[in-house]
C-alpha cells in the first residue's frame, strides 16, 4: 500500500473525528431521552428546592450554640518547574475567611473579612531538590513489589521526572488540611464553619490506600523510628497501623466491630477501658453469634502476636508503649507540620524544611511520609470538629462521580426505600455521570426544580458500596475486594441529634 499523501491523512482525520464525535453525541441523546419522566418517576422525592430561612435559623441556634458564626473556606496551589538540575517543588493553602449571620425571617448574610497580604491566612513550602533525588523522595517511583528498587516503567530522564512527581501535589493536600486543623484548633480564630475544595470521604480513602503497603513503610518512611521528643519512644510500625485507622468516636460507634475495623475498634476500646476480657469485648461489641466471635479471638489473637496487645489471665490490654500511641502521632505530625509550613529558615535544624532530623542525620520527608502526616491531620481535624461542634464541609467537583446511579438508587431500589418504582432497563440508559443526570433533569424541569437545589444527603459510604449480586433483603457488597469504608464518619453528634455532613 502506498504512503498516503498529507490531504489525504488530514481527510482521514477529519472523517474519522466526525465520525466519533456523532457517534457520542447520538448516544448521549438517546440517554437524554430518558430523562423525561425522570423527576416525576424519581427525583421529587430525592431533590430539595429551597430552604426556610427560619429552619436554618433554628439549625444554626442548636447546631452552634449562636445565630452568628465565623467561617473558612480552605483550598490550595501548586507549581513543580525544573531548574538546572534541581526541581522546583512549591504547595500551599490559603483560607477565605469571614460571617455568617443566620436570620429568622431573612436568608443568612454573609460578610467577608478585608483581603490585605496583613490579615490573610495561609501556609506554604517551597522545595528544591536535585533531580537524581526525586525518585527517592517520591515513593511512587518505586518498583510495585520492590520497594528498594526503581520501577523500570516509571520515566527517568530530567523532564519526565519533573511533570510526573507527586511531591507538589503532596506538599499542597498536606497544607489544606493542615491550614484547616490549625483554624479548628486556634481558640482565636472561634472557626465554626469550615469548607474544603475537596471530597473528604474520597481523600481519606484514598490516603488510606497510599499507605496501605506495610512493606514500603520501612524502605520508603523516614518517620519510622522518629522521635518527637527526648522522652518519647521512636515511631514504629503497630505506631503507624494503630494511627491510619485511629478515628474513635463512642457515639457514633466508630469504628464498627466488623470486618477490617474489627481489630481498631478493638485497640480504640482498649484506649477507653484499659483492661477488658474477651466475653466484655462480645458484650460491649453487641455479638451474640458465634461467627463473629470467633472473629473478635482472631482478632485478639492477632494483635497479641503483633503486640500491640498483651495478655494476662485472660485480661487484655494495651502494650504499654502503644498507650500513649495516638498522642505521639499527633505530636510529630504537628512537629512536622510547624517546620514544613511555618518554621524560618535561622530556626530550622536541617538544610531542607522538608527534611527531618533522625539519629544524629537528616532524612527527606517521602510522599509516603506526607500521605501518613496527611491522613494523621484529617483525622485529628476531625475530632477538632467533632469535640468542638465545627462544621466540616467538602466541596468537589467530581465531574465523573456515579455513586448516586450506580449504588445509592440500585441499593434503595433493592431494600423498597424508594416511594417510586423506577423499571430498570429505562434506569440504564440513563447519562453515566450522576452530574450530567442532575443537571439535565434540572434543566429539562426549570417550571418544578427552582434553584438553589440540592439531592437529599445520604452517607458517604455508599461510594464503596455495590448492590448484593444476588438481590437479598439487607445485604451489599464492597466496591473493592468487598471492602465498604466507615459509615457515620463525617457526621457531628450529640446527645440530642445526630447531623449528617453530606461530603
Amino acid at each position: 500500500m502506498p504512503v498516503p499523501s498529507l490531504s489525504d491523512t488530514v481527510k482521514r482525520t477529519c472523517d474519522s473525528l466526525k465520525k466519533g464525535a456523532t457517534s457520542q453525541v447520538t448516544d448521549y441523546e438517546q440517554r437524554f431521552s430518558a430523562l423525561k419522566n425522570l423527576y416525576d418517576d424519581l427525583l421529587a422525592n430525592l431533590i430539595k428546592t429551597g430552604f426556610n430561612p427560619k429552619e436554618a435559623w433554628e439549625t444554626a441556634t442548636e447546631f452552634f450554640g449562636s445565630t452568628s458564626v465565623r467561617f473558612a473556606g480552605v483550598d490550595g496551589t501548586l507549581y513543580s518547574r525544573p531548574l538546572f538540575d534541581m526541581v522546583i517543588f512549591f504547595g500551599g493553602a490559603y483560607a477565605a475567611t469571614g460571617t455568617v449571620t443566620f436570620s429568622e425571617n431573612a436568608e443568612p448574610k454573609v460578610e467577608y473579612d478585608a483581603k490585605t497580604i496583613q490579615q490573610n491566612l495561609g501556609i506554604s513550602s517551597v522545595v528544591p531538590i536535585y533531580v537524581n533525588e526525586v525518585p527517592d523522595v517520591d515513593h511512587t517511583f518505586a518498583a510495585q513489589e520492590q520497594p528498594g528498587e526503581i520501577s523500570p516503567a516509571k520515566p527517568l530522564t530530567d523532564e519526565e521526572i519533573a511533570n510526573n512527581s507527586l511531591i507538589a501535589n503532596a506538599i499542597m493536600t498536606f497544607s489544606e488540611y493542615y491550614l484547616a486543623y490549625k483554624l479548628a484548633a486556634d481558640p482565636d480564630q472561634n472557626t465554626r464553619i469550615i469548607l474544603m475544595d475537596r471530597s473528604l470521604a474520597t481523600e481519606r480513602a484514598s490516603l488510606l490506600y497510599e499507605t496501605r503497603k506495610t512493606d514500603f513503610w520501612e524502605a520508603k518512611s523516614a518517620i519510622v523510628d522518629y522521635k518527637a521528643g527526648n522522652d518519647d519512644s521512636p515511631i514504629d510500625k503497630n505506631d503507624l497501623a494503630i494511627a491510619r485507622q485511629h478515628v474513635c468516636n463512642q457515639a457514633l460507634a466508630l469504628p464498627p466491630p466488623r470486618a477490617d475495623y474489627l481489630r481498631y475498634a478493638i485497640t480504640c476500646l482498649a484506649e477507653q477501658e484499659k483492661t477488658f476480657t474477651a466475653e466484655q469485648i462480645l458484650t460491649k461489641f453487641g455479638i451474640t453469634d458465634d461467627k463473629r466471635a470467633r472473629r473478635v479471638e482472631h482478632a485478639l489473637k492477632n494483635l497479641t502476636q503483633k503486640r500491640i496487645l498483651t495478655e494476662k489471665n485472660g485480661s487484655y490490654s494495651l502494650d504499654a508503649k502503644y498507650v500513649t500511641s495516638w498522642e505521639r502521632i499527633k505530636k510529630i505530625t504537628l512537629e512536622i507540620g510547624d517546620n514544613l509550613f511555618f518554621a524560618k529558615k535561622a530556626e530550622t535544624e536541617t538544610a531542607s524544611s522538608m527534611k527531618i532530623l533522625k539519629n544524629g542525620k537528616e532524612h527527606w520527608l517521602t510522599t509516603l511520609d506526607i500521605a501518613f502526616l496527611t491522613l494523621f491531620t484529617l483525622q485529628m481535624l476531625m475530632e477538632e470538629c467533632w469535640r468542638k461542634r465545627i462544621l466540616l464541609v467538602g466541596v468537589t467537583k467530581d465531574t465523573a462521580a456515579r455513586d448516586f446511579k450506580r449504588q445509592l438508587i440500585p441499593i434503595m431500589h433493592n431494600e423498597d426505600l424508594l416511594k417510586t418504582r423506577i423499571d430498570r432497563e429505562p434506569f440504564q440508559k440513563l447519562p453515566n455521570t450522576d452530574r450530567m443526570i442532575l443537571q439535565s433533569a434540572s434543566i429539562f424541569n426549570l417550571d418544578k426544580i427552582q434553584p438553589p437545589w440540592s439531592l437529599i444527603e445520604y452517607d458517604s459510604a455508599y461510594r464503596t458500596m455495590l448492590p448484593d449480586a444476588q438481590n437479598r433483603k439487607g445485604c451489599v457488597s464492597g466496591a473493592i475486594k468487598n471492602k465498604i469504608s466507615l459509615e457515620k464518619l463525617f457526621t457531628a453528634k450529640d446527645a440530642k441529634d445526630a447531623k449528617e455532613i453530606n461530603t
